[in-house]
């Protein structure tokens, strides 16, 4: 686990300045503590930040070949590589070290662009292969690890593991994207391949990019999630291969040279996931817990009994909605406005855990693959509505009712008869982005200033939704809707919080159930394997029984979140006043302060639940605030490698 960043150049003569890639990675500095190193040549540069994990002595980068033609810089893990590295052996290729980065290059050589359909793990790499005076970029097919890219106004390409890296080059713009706002405030992250900013763009996960002198980019998706049947007629059978190949995923996962744990939340996720992890390291695992002051929220007690019950070393600390100083580290370490609020929980736990381990193991995942989020069985029901009832006579019956009926956000979703009627009045895609929505539409028409909804044009971020459910292989609308959740929510929202907290403590995280074939496998289960009644997971659950206690499988389903109402109505509340009255980020520009101020008061006094939106309002201040209108984002560490140490390259250097 690493963090790589690079400079090609589209004449192909110019050599990079040192100073240039070296602030590009000092600005990374907290993803690799353990080393770094430069490669210039003419039209290139690429820069590396290590986080030692495998081969500890050998695995130095930039690495190059033995013929000193092709050269690689790469964040992320190869679970496959020992399997790929024998197939390459029986090719003729000869390796000088142990790495999984070695045999990535080595595949490149072999098969070329096609070497990213035989790499089975979390990536993002960029190899220049000097004779083809090209440079192959690539991401992994979930979205693990990240890779942003801009292109600069003087024929040059910068990217990065993180857009901090990026703005510390001086002809990186920082205009604002209008439409990367919408989709913030809609949904409480930006969907790829939006930034906050129009110039830096993600890379989509499951791509490739291939840049050459002269040459226009080219940018293609090498992997999908497809229909296939799964075969299985069986719940019990369909939940036996289920366990066959998560803990197949789980064992795969644990090569390591260094110290490795387990996020333990007391769900069924992370908690299946330990005690897999468990079977293979029984005498000397340890798991990670946050728990919350409020009992509501609190989960602790059955990760302590998870924890109990495989014999785990279980580190607990409890937080209480008094860590308001968090709130200002977290635009430094997202580089954009990011509005899930568990993303204080989770940098907690990241701390909690590095304390004792390198590598952790987490249960992200679950929620998406096996139908447990609550808006998915009220998404079916929602569809059974609108093949009932025409659109010309559900349209305006429900949107009337949807106008007239309170918010009563404090009843339980199932009684907020308004929301059920909006997302009734549209179409499948808008009740789906609907049910999504962080903030609705008419908040936020009501929040934006003037300006903001000029430059915005008409475009919503229900087109980012769109997008991805037209394209869903699936006819399914359970199946369409997780699609949607792996394309948008999962990779934006949830791969984004876990790696970027992680590895702002020098932290690596895998996640088990991403197992791409794991994937594929669970996305075609048949509904009725995953949702029934309401009640979600049930092949994941029937695995469960063999591993978690009766009391875990049998509690209604809680989420990672944090007591984000009444937060906003104690001393977070307070403090976000205060950074409000304060502010000098130019929020105006943006947004209407007196209808912030009005969320603000309705929140408090009881009548409405707009702590969400009060969230994004305030992370969105911050992001102006901390990084775009403060200094370019730095590591909050510098580096603490002795420059004699630094291993720079150079073509004569690497022979």
């Amino acid at each position: 686990m690493c963090g790589i960043a690079g400079w090609f150049d589209f004449d192909g003569r110019r050599t990079p300045l040192p100073e240039t890639l070296s602030a590009m990675n000092a600005a990374i500095a907290h993803r690799g503590p353990d080393g770094e190193g430069l490669y210039l040549d003419p039209g290139i540069g690429l820069a590396h930040r290590r986080l030692a994990v495998i081969d500890l002595e050998t695995g130095a980068q930039p690495m190059h070949d033995r013929a000193d033609r092709a050269v690689i810089v790469f964040n992320g893990e190869i679970y496959n590589f020992q399997e790929v590295r024998a197939e390459l052996e029986a090719l003729g290729h000869q390796f000088r070290t142990k790495s999984d980065t070695e045999v990535i290059l080595e595949a490149w050589k072999a098969w070329g662009k096609d070497c990213v359909r035989r790499l089975e793990g979390m990536f993002a790499f960029a190899i220049w292969d000097s004779g083809a005076r090209s440079l192959f970029l690539a991401r992994d097919r979930l979205g693990e690890k990240p890779l942003y890219y801009a292109t600069l106004p003087d024929r040059t390409m910068i990217f990065a593991s993180e857009i901090g890296a990026l703005l510390t080059h001086p002809l990186t713009s920082r205009q604002i994207d209008p439409a990367a706002i919408e989709e913030f405030f809609a949904l409480g992250y930006i969907g790829e391949p939006r930034t906050i900013y129009s110039n830096i763009r993600k890379m989509p996960p499951a791509s490739a990019m291939l840049l050459q002198p002269g040459r226009a980019p080219q940018i293609w998706a090498y992997w999908d999630v497809a229909l296939s049947d799964t075969g299985f007629r069986d719940l019990a059978e369909a939940s036996s291969e289920l366990a066959n190949r998560l803990e197949a995923a789980v064992r795969k996962q644990m090569v390591s040279d260094v110290p490795l744990g387990s996020f333990l939340s007391g769900g069924i996720d992370s908690g299946v996931t330990t005690a897999m992890l468990a079977r293979h390291k029984p005498d000397s695992l340890q798991c990670f817990t946050i728990g919350f002051s409020d009992p509501r929220f609190d989960e602790s007690l059955y990760a302590a009994q998870v924890a109990q019950r495989h014999g785990a070393r279980h580190h607990v600390q409890t937080i209480s909605g008094d860590e308001g100083e968090l709130v200002g580290e977290l635009a430094g370490i997202f580089g954009e406005p990011f509005g899930d609020s568990s993303a204080i929980p989770t940098l907690q736990l990241v701390r909690l855990a590095r304390r004792h381990v390198t590598v952790a193991l987490s249960g992200d995942g679950g929620d998406e693959l096996f139908a447990g989020y609550r808006r998915y069985p009220f998404h079916l029901k929602e569809e059974k509505w609108r093949g009932r009832i025409p659109r010309a006579l559900r349209s305006p019956l429900f949107g009337s009712l949807a106008a007239i009926y309170p918010q009563l956000d404090w009843l339980p979703r199932p009684l907020r008869a308004r929301q059920t009627f909006l997302e009734l009045s549209q179409d499948a895609v808008g009740g789906y982005f609907a049910n999504l929505a962080v903030t609705d539409n008419g908040t936020r028409q009501r929040l934006y200033s003037s300006r903001m909804k000029r430059e915005l044009q008409g475009y919503g971020a229900v087109e980012l939704i769109a997008r991805h459910f037209n394209a869903a292989p699936f006819d399914d609308p359970l199946a369409k809707a997780q699609y949607v959740d792996l394309k948008t929510w999962l990779p934006d929202d949830i791969l984004t919080k876990v790696d970027r907290t992680a590895m702002s403590c020098s932290l690596e995280l895998r996640v088990p159930m991403l197992d791409p074939g794991l994937v594929q496998f669970a996305v075609n289960l048949p509904q009725h394997f995953k949702l029934r009644g309401g009640e979600g997971k049930l092949a994941l659950k029937q695995v469960a029984k063999q591993l978690l206690p009766p009391s875990l499988l049998a509690r209604r389903k809680q989420g990672f979140s944090v007591p984000l109402a009444s937060w906003f109505r104690g001393k977070i509340g307070n403090d976000f006043e205060q950074d409000l009255h304060s502010s000098a980020g130019g929020l105006g520009e943006f947004l209407d302060t007196r209808e912030i101020g009005r969320l603000l008061a309705q929140h408090r006094s009881g009548a409405r639940d707009n702590s969400r939106t009060l969230w994004s309002c305030w992370m969105f201040d911050r992001f102006l605030h901390d990084v775009h209108h403060g200094r370019p984002t730095m590591s909050r560490r510098s580096s603490p490698i002795p420059p004699s140490t630094m291993n720079v390259m150079t073509p004569a250097a690497a022979g």
